[in-house]
């Protein structure tokens, strides 16, 4: 059986009558790719925001990484997000700062190593995500949105987190760079670090979420309907399923 890195126990979540989370619960196993597929309004940022211990919730038991996230304090918070990457929806870097900058931000906010080291790092994190030295020094207006996307998932790895959270890591992007990022996606959590890196995926794009997923959850109105390996995610009989299944691979 394998190891959970993120384990969900009946978490519901309510802001006032209205209900988001429900009752839902989910292993997600570490050291695999696992994508949580479902329509807009699902709940499907609700529950990364859970990941990350930025809302708790109303009721139910979250456990990552050994945690028991919704009773983390401030500091025990600030050390747990250490150990996650993100990779925003439209990667999110910080307009007036370089490529050198935005990787290099964590690495000086959480760690003392000198500039050398840190310079090391980056360069290492460039080739990592396939990017050359001359990307250092250019600002995210004078990069590809290709390009933008890579300097978000270096800075993700900066600090070799044990999950990566890629939010619809392919929205806005062509096909030729879809088909890139979905690759880099696949390698990153195959071969980034010593440890076994947990990838979770929030995405509504079902093509490439059958190519590059080794488990597949569907999230609708707040809660699982399906979760299993992708393989059997592909015959599902689940009627919702199979009606976005069919409508998104025609």
């Amino acid at each position: 059986m394998l190891e959970s890195a993120i384990s969900c126990r009946n978490i519901t979540k309510k802001y006032g009558e209205h209900t988001i989370l429900k009752n839902l619960s989910i292993e997600i196993p570490k050291g695999k790719i696992t994508t949580i597929l479902g329509y807009s309004g699902a709940g499907k940022s609700t529950l990364m925001k859970h990941f990350l211990g930025l809302v708790k919730p109303t009721k139910g038991e979250l456990t990552i990484l050994g945690n028991e996230v919704p009773n983390l304090n401030d500091d025990e918070l600030r050390k747990f997000r250490k150990r996650f990457g993100m990779l925003f929806q439209y990667a999110a870097l910080f307009d007036s700062l370089t490529t050198y900058d935005n990787i290099a931000f964590p690495i000086k906010e959480f760690t003392k190593l000198k500039k050398k080291e840190i310079l090391k790092r980056v360069q290492e994190l460039l080739r990592a995500v396939g990017l050359s030295d001359e990307s250092l020094y250019k600002l995210p207006s004078e990069l590809s949105g290709g390009m933008r996307k890579r300097v978000g998932l270096a800075r993700a790895l900066a600090l070799r987190p044990e999950i990566l959270l890629y939010d619809e890591p392919t929205t806005g992007l062509d096909p030729i760079t879809t088909k890139m990022v979905n690759d880099l996606i696949t390698t990153t959590g195959r071969t980034e670090n010593t440890t076994e890196l947990t990838s979770v995926i929030i995405s509504h794009d079902i093509q490439a979420t059958l190519k590059i997923s080794d488990y597949i959850a569907f999230l609708e109105r707040g809660e699982i309907i399906e979760f299993s390996p992708t393989k059997e995610f592909k015959n599902t009989t689940h009627p919702t399923i199979r009606k976005f299944l069919d409508l998104t691979t025609h």
